[in-house]
């Protein structure tokens, strides 16, 4: 098993309740001082108490496996606006936040999310005619979706 999954499979193993959830793992340096960066998320948010618990329970699996000889660095946190939703629970708890899509084809789509379903979203976007805007109510699905951030708005 290589350090990725060992460190997906004790932060799973560790999670509080099914509200939680990994997003990803991330393992940068694989000699002298690796960095790995747990990103965890919940359906109600999470706080870096929460972040502290997991960081702590995965580093005592590690430290009694001894996973590495080396010295490393374990940081959880929560994903940032910087990461892309992964999952539809991340999509469901930002309905009414505005969103960048990059589409498969290429194409950049924003908008507001306004709905999640099983296999799609519900996205309003605005069209700019001339002096008038409007908006538009356009389904996507997911799997039309190459990457999602969410937009950060200072209104």
């Amino acid at each position: 098993m290589d350090i990725k999954d060992f460190v997906e499979k004790a932060a799973l193993e560790s999670l509080k309740d099914e509200s939680y959830f990994i997003v990803d793992v991330l393992v940068k340096g694989l000699t002298s001082k690796a960095k790995i960066l747990v990103l965890l998320d919940s359906d109600n948010g999470v706080n870096i108490d929460e972040c502290a618990d997991l960081s702590r329970a995965i580093g005592m699996k590690m430290e009694l496996e001894e996973v590495f000889d080396d010295p490393f660095v374990l940081e959880v946190s929560s994903p940032g606006l910087d990461h892309p939703l992964k999952f539809k629970r991340q999509y469901q708890k930002n309905v009414g936040r505005e969103l960048k899509l990059v589409m498969l084809d290429g194409t950049i789509e924003k908008g507001k999310l306004i709905e999640v379903g099983e296999t799609s979203i519900k996205f309003e976007k605005e069209i700019k005619e001339k002096k008038k805007t409007t908006t538009e109510l356009v389904e996507i699905a997911f799997d039309s979706i190459d990457k999602a951030n969410v937009l950060v708005s200072f209104k």
